[in-house]
């Protein structure tokens, strides 16, 4: 009897793999992975390391002094940065890495959530190739070094897409949805409670959302209303805070960033911000991601790459407006690169063509050369053009003026106050003077205003007969004429009199700048109303 011989499959080549060997595949770290964490924390030891090592900028020495006086809100800004100096500062002292340890831990938590995100786009390799970008990009290397509300803001960002990454994903099941949305709301709250600017992330979000016809549905349910909710009640002890000052932080910041037309050429203002991104970001990783943001803005698109393009372009667009109006400070749009590394990291994470690896080395060659000069000082700058040199010379010069405070209270048996006329003086004499006293900003003769004007003034802590130590800026004085400061003060002290100049420098390098010690001896208890005048030397 004959038939059709049964057919015998073929054996396949190579080894095999049962259903659990796969599993263990896909859920197991590969060395992409591995190398993504290991950039991270070598990213992280080296930041600490500089931390350490560099003194404070004058707004880190202004942001510690937040930490000692611990409120919900500031003039400038949300509290949370105060409240991470604190925790630092609690366990190393009032020192640089007591100031900067958490902030340089929000930019370990920033970079491993971004590479979880670029991990949940599109794999193990997207995940390095984001870990190593945020490794070496000026933005990230040197910025989440620095003790300013950029680093808890680009931590709660990151960790608000990568909960929107499941929040959005295709097939999440509603439960899964729902937790997603708690978490991006309350990473959110914490964002707008670092910087107000975080707000513009939720809206285009939800202006992303809006576009895209497959994510429209989720308008529909409870998720994205529950983040909102829970992001409200993060955010609102800032906004009682704000209720209960006249929203001053507020109005500060609206009219920091969208006042009333400056001075000189718009034209010029947009230039600048083009140069301050390009030299963040570095110009070619700076292409990479306008290219992969504009690529990803396709409605018809994978939608979380759409949102995150959407993200990206409207919060470049809205500095581009800025500064049609006030000049844009550099750090201002750092929230608009989060998501377009994401992007540029899931579209093309292989560093395949010899420009994108000339992208990742120069970026690390500008990051190398800036770093090296912040701990070298080997730039050929002039001192007063230098950035870094203004956080030089104030240890010095606060062993100058506790010397005068030493020699004053011997003399004078009164009690001897310290104040400056900028809150970057102030805060820098009060973190670098041994004591660590409470120091005064008197913001007379036309300084903004700040923090200062709302915490108590001098004479709330000054008693009748008390000697003041004012330090001025020696690019006040004249030839001729007091400055106006001092002629505002004069006539509320028994006597004044000019004391020592002290010296800015970085090292032996030429002086960045300096400042005059006025002794103003015998408070009478009165303050002046209108510190405008000028007055003949005697």
């Amino acid at each position: 009897m004959t038939g059709t011989p049964t057919p015998i499959p073929a054996r396949p080549s190579g080894p095999q793999l049962t259903p659990r060997s796969t599993a263990a595949i896909v859920a197991g770290p590969s060395v992409a992975w591995r190398q993504a964490l290991w950039l991270i924390a070598a990213a992280t030891l080296a930041r600490l390391m500089l931390g350490a090592i560099v003194p404070l900028f004058p707004d880190e020495a202004y942001y510690w002094e937040w930490s000692r006086h611990l409120q919900p809100g500031y003039f400038d800004h949300p509290g949370v940065l105060a409240y991470a100096i604190a925790l630092g500062t609690a366990v190393f002292g009032d020192t640089n890495i007591g100031v900067r340890v958490l902030p340089i831990l929000f930019g370990a938590v920033a970079s491993l959530a971004v590479a979880a995100t670029a991990r949940r786009l599109a794999g193990d390799i997207a995940a390095r190739f984001a870990a190593l970008v945020l490794a070496v990009m000026p933005l990230s290397a040197a910025g989440f070094v620095l003790a300013t509300p950029d680093a808890p803001l680009l931590a709660f960002e990151a960790l608000t897409l990568l909960a929107l990454t499941q929040a959005l994903a295709p097939g999440a099941n509603a439960r899964e949805q729902r937790r997603a949305w708690l978490a991006a709301g309350v990473a959110i709250g914490l964002a707008m409670a670092s910087k107000y600017t975080a707000v513009l992330i939720p809206a285009t979000v939800a202006f992303g959302i809006a576009l895209h016809p497959e994510l429209r549905k989720h308008f529909g349910k409870p998720g994205p209303y529950l983040a909102v909710a829970t992001a409200s009640m993060v955010l609102l002890p800032v906004l009682l805070w704000n209720a209960q000052h006249d929203w001053i932080s507020f109005r500060f910041q609206l009219a920091h960033g969208l006042g009333s037309t400056a001075r000189g050429a718009w034209w010029q203002r947009e230039l600048d911000l083009l140069g301050g991104q390009i030299g963040l970001v570095s110009p070619l990783l700076f292409g990479a991601f306008l290219r992969a943001s504009w690529r990803a803005a396709n409605p018809h698109g994978e939608p979380r790459r759409f949102v995150f393009a959407v993200v990206t372009l409207s919060c470049l667009g809205f500095f581009i407006y800025s500064a049609t109006r006030r000049p844009v400070e550099a750090n201002w749009p750092a929230i608009a690169w989060v998501s377009a590394l994401l992007l540029a990291a899931a579209s093309r994470p292989m560093l395949r063509t010899r420009w994108e690896r000339a992208a990742v080395w120069v970026a690390g060659v500008l990051t190398l050369l800036a770093l090296s000069h912040v701990v070298a000082g080997w730039w050929p700058l002039p001192p007063t053009r230098d950035p870094v040199a203004r956080a030089h010379g104030w240890r010095r010069a606060s062993t100058e003026v506790a010397a005068v405070m030493a020699a004053e209270s011997a003399t004078a048996g009164a009690p001897v106050l310290v104040a400056a006329n900028r809150y970057q003086d102030a805060a820098l004499l009060a973190f670098h003077l041994p004591s660590k006293p409470r120091t005064f900003s008197l913001n007379l003769a036309a300084s903004r205003g700040n923090q200062y004007d709302l915490w108590p003034a001098l004479t709330a802590a000054a008693s009748p007969g008390a000697t003041l130590l004012y330090v001025l800026d020696v690019r006040a004085e004249r030839v001729d004429r007091l400055p106006d400061a001092i002629v505002a003060l004069q006539d509320h002290f028994a006597s004044v009199e000019r004391g020592p100049r002290i010296a800015l420098q970085r090292g032996n390098a030429e002086e960045h700048g300096a400042r005059r010690v006025w002794i103003f001896r015998g408070w009478r208890g009165s303050w002046p109303l209108n510190p405008t005048s000028d007055q003949t030397l005697p």
